[in-house]
């Protein structure tokens, strides 16, 4: 079996563009992949292009050996753009490689740990700007069995923030709780906002909500900083999403900076390579909590993975999506009670409409975390994603 041709698949959903990566071999089989990269879908493109080169005529289930080569190859290692290119192609080649043996990728991975994952949904708050819309929105989620919800309620702040802003941020969380009660887990997103007092100051008053983490509560780009925070903080830091490859993560080990990690398969270098991390996480008791908030094949290629992982903990998923996310897979998702099953389909278990996709052409989106737009990531007519 040879590779003939590789094809990315631009996909506008709303609030980013979803990039669907092709591999097709000269046996009719093909693997898809996805390497969604937020608001830089354009030098992604040109970076799977470039790996187009080297793998067109190549067997397409030597997959370690193409990882390591176009990996070391590509010079300038690592990185968002590279590595998610490079995670995309992996994820189709595994796809190629269980759909030419009729079983799925777990499969191919050492088999099941777990037949179903515990999630945690995000985007449940869409369209909320009060701390008592958020709440009623949380009470909804809740009474369709979601038993963990994710957000961030720090507006537009950066580095740090007013005390009147943070009193605001307060109460947002304080709604929720009060109206989804206390056993339904809530998760805090810090989006890498602040810097390290600020930080420390946030995670103490988050304490008294009884969080399950405070997720990225400073940068990525300094890991001893999340290590001061962390340090100090009595709440669990969880962090990683924006880390490539096992060698970043080896610094977040080393140092012990968090508590959770979570890695993202569109970005860390697909799914061998969060199998390692998660293995090296093992090794410390440390919870493997995978960063998934992309699109259909993404989230299918980490149920794959999370079949095979002791330490896994919870999966983020988004709670709703645009009208057309129903269209441009066959994706079908078993959820029940707080948990999602994983699927036997062979390969990934997941294929898209290229037809169909290709009536939602890329469209330019910006980063609205920092405008104070941030839960406006739904169009006014979605639909529920589960």
């Amino acid at each position: 079996m040879k590779v003939t041709d590789i094809k990315t698949i631009n996909v506008d959903c709303f609030r980013t563009n979803w990039v669907f990566v092709k591999v097709y071999t000269d046996e009719g089989i093909d693997g898809v992949g996805e390497a969604t990269l937020e608001y830089k879908e354009k030098a992604l493109i040109g970076a799977v292009e470039h790996i187009k080169e080297y793998l067109v005529g190549k067997n397409p289930m030597e997959i370690e050996k193409h990882w390591h080569a176009i990996y070391r190859d590509a010079y300038w290692r690592g990185g968002a753009v590279l590595m998610s290119a490079l995670s995309a192609v992996e994820m189709a080649l595994w796809d190629i490689l269980g759909k030419a043996l009729n079983v799925p990728v777990y499969q191919l991975l050492g088999g099941k740990v777990n037949d179903k994952v515990r999630i945690y949904v995000n985007g449940w708050f869409a369209g909320a700007k009060e701390p008592e819309e958020f709440g009623e929105k949380a009470k909804i989620a809740v009474k369709r069995g979601i038993t963990a919800m994710k957000w961030d309620p720090f507006g537009k702040n950066y580095l740090n923030i007013s005390n009147s802003e943070l009193d605001k941020a307060l109460r947002n969380v304080a709604a929720v709780r009060e109206a989804v009660g206390n056993n339904v887990d809530l998760l805090i997103e810090g989006h890498g906002r602040f810097n390290i007092p600020t930080g420390v100051k946030i995670a103490k008053e988050l304490e008294q909500f009884k969080v399950m983490l405070f997720e990225e509560p400073v940068p990525p780009d300094n890991l001893d900083a999340l290590k001061a925070v962390k340090d100090k903080s009595p709440v669990a830091i969880s962090a990683g999403e924006r880390l490539y490859t096992r060698w970043d993560y080896k610094k977040m080990f080393d140092l012990m900076a968090a508590d959770y990690i979570q890695p993202d398969i569109s970005h860390a270098g697909g799914i061998m390579e969060l199998k390692k991390i998660a293995a090296e996480a093992e090794c410390r008791y440390i919870p493997f909590a995978p960063h998934n908030p992309s699109g259909p094949v993404a989230n299918a290629a980490t149920l794959q993975l999370a079949a095979t992982c002791p330490n896994f903990e919870i999966l983020e998923i988004m709670y709703s999506d645009v009208t057309w996310r129903k269209d441009v897979t066959d994706e079908k998702l078993e959820y029940s009670e707080g948990y999602m099953t994983i699927p036997d389909k062979a390969g990934l278990g997941i294929e898209i409409n290229e037809e169909e996709c290709l009536k939602h052409p890329y469209q330019p989106h910006t980063l609205r975390h920092y405008t104070g737009a941030l839960t406006d990531i739904r169009p006014a007519k979605s639909e529920l994603y589960f």
